[in-house]
């Protein structure tokens, strides 16, 4: 992938999840498919719901560990940011957030044609699940 001007890109996710490192975070992130670039505001509105993710466990989950997904498909790329049950102590990281919250993720996603689900997990955690579709594709 390569990066684009105008915002952050998927090529950055590695550094984001970095930083949540960094920050005390035990998070892993995986990747599935073939890499490849998507449209600006696909790969924009991807990252900004990793960023925001992640910055909601910092802040509701303390302690909990956390487990990125993302998945290079035929005609789309599908993430998923999900997090174990809180392990108390910790407060905000400081990360940057992403915007407004699930409601912000859930317009940018939408927007684009996507689908946004998130809500808590049976193991006590939560999780964020985006599928948006290549734009790129469609043209």
């Amino acid at each position: 992938m390569y990066k684009r001007q105008g915002g952050p890109c998927l090529d950055s996710l590695e550094d984001l999840v970095g930083q949540s490192r960094d920050a005390g975070m035990a998070v892993e992130l995986s990747v599935m498919g073939e890499e490849r670039s998507y449209a600006a505001t696909v790969e924009r509105t991807a990252y900004r719901v990793v960023q925001e993710a992640l910055t909601n466990v910092h802040k509701h989950a303390p302690g909990a560990k956390a487990v990125v997904r993302l998945a290079h498909r035929e005609a789309e790329v599908a993430l998923q940011v999900e997090n174990g049950p809180p392990d108390g102590g910790g407060a905000d990281a400081g990360l940057p957030s992403g915007g407004n919250g699930l409601v912000g993720m859930r317009e940018r996603v939408t927007a684009l044609g996507g689908v946004f689900v998130s809500g808590p997990t049976d193991a006590g955690g939560f999780r964020v699940s985006a599928v948006i579709p290549d734009a790129a594709a469609a043209a």
